[in-house]
């Protein structure tokens, strides 16, 4: 009959007999993984911050559909349950996208890409659409509503890819049109944790705004969009126990600080290329990733 293992002890793999020594061993190993996965982590994250900015500047979307699955992947690898990983994964990409879209709407700005006239009422819709999308999310299954959101982006691809254009006679929408269309896309951007660029810039760009214009105005709306729902993931996740030490309801801050350090510094240089390229340039460069966006939200 086996000898049970006293509490401490690990049975050496050659001779089968428990040892302190080997549990000593198999601690250090334990801790040594540890810390090799934690700066694999942080790499990650800087890695994805870099991406996030430069697409944020140069798309005007907020890096959200970057951010996420790097963040899911991560999150998992280090034993977060696959029950809150993904909120985890979202809310801390909200968090990271208010510094991103700020950094980004910035640069455009300066550029006078940003069209004020719209930002204003629009981002009403959006902070109460985005709240709406938070507390959603601890309710609802996001799968169905991923898939009708990505047969749209590969419709939106379509289009842009095509060259079709709005009639002529096609405007900008009144002030009410907006707060209701605010609504539309900042619950469906906070349920997926992105900034909403995917969604802002092609109904800009169909009710007849330049693409520059677009892009820079899409950068701007990202930062209501992402600070009401970060505030909204922080609210729905505070009491859940089994969350990181570091987290602040569904929002990771390791991850927010390593992602926006270089978030920040890449984003003003996608935004420089916006501007420098032509517009039908960014129109086809932007399809391809939404038509590459579309495919992996359907398949994923």
């Amino acid at each position: 009959m086996t000898r049970a293992t006293p509490v401490g002890y690990h049975r050496c793999p050659l001779c089968g007999h428990g040892s302190p020594i080997f549990a000593i061993i198999a601690f250090r190993y334990t801790l040594r993984r540890r810390r090799r996965l934690k700066l694999h982590s942080y790499l990650l994250y800087l890695a994805a911050g870099a991406c996030a900015g430069f697409a944020s500047g140069l798309f005007g979307i907020g890096g959200g559909l970057i951010l996420v699955p790097i963040l899911l992947f991560v999150f998992t690898a280090h034993g977060v349950p696959e029950s809150m990983a993904m909120h985890l994964a979202v809310g801390s990409s909200l968090a990271t996208i208010v510094a991103t879209s700020a950094s980004s709407a910035g640069a455009h700005a300066l550029h006078g890409g940003v069209l004020w006239g719209v930002f204003k009422p629009i981002a009403l819709g959006l902070v109460i659409g985005a709240l709406l999308g938070a507390q959603a999310a601890g309710l609802l299954s996001g799968l169905i509503l991923k898939r009708i959101f990505a047969v749209f982006l590969l419709l939106v691809a379509a289009q842009l890819a095509s060259g079709a254009q709005p009639p002529a006679s096609y405007s900008l929408p009144d002030k009410y049109a907006l707060v209701g269309m605010g609504l539309v896309i900042g619950s469906i951007s906070s349920l997926v944790g992105i900034g909403g660029g995917s969604l802002m810039v092609p109904y800009l760009t169909w009710r007849g705004a330049q693409m520059r214009q677009a892009v820079g105005t899409s950068a701007a709306t990202a930062l209501p969009i992402a600070l009401a729902g970060a505030i909204g993931f922080i609210i729905t996740g505070w009491r859940e126990p089994a969350l990181p030490s570091a987290a602040t309801g569904f929002v990771y801050w390791p991850a927010v600080g390593g992602i926006v350090v270089t978030s920040i510094l890449f984003a003003p240089l996608g935004a420089k290329l916006a501007h420098r390229l032509p517009g039908n340039v960014l129109k086809r460069i932007f399809a391809v990733f939404l038509l590459a966006v579309g495919m992996q939200l359907f398949f994923g």
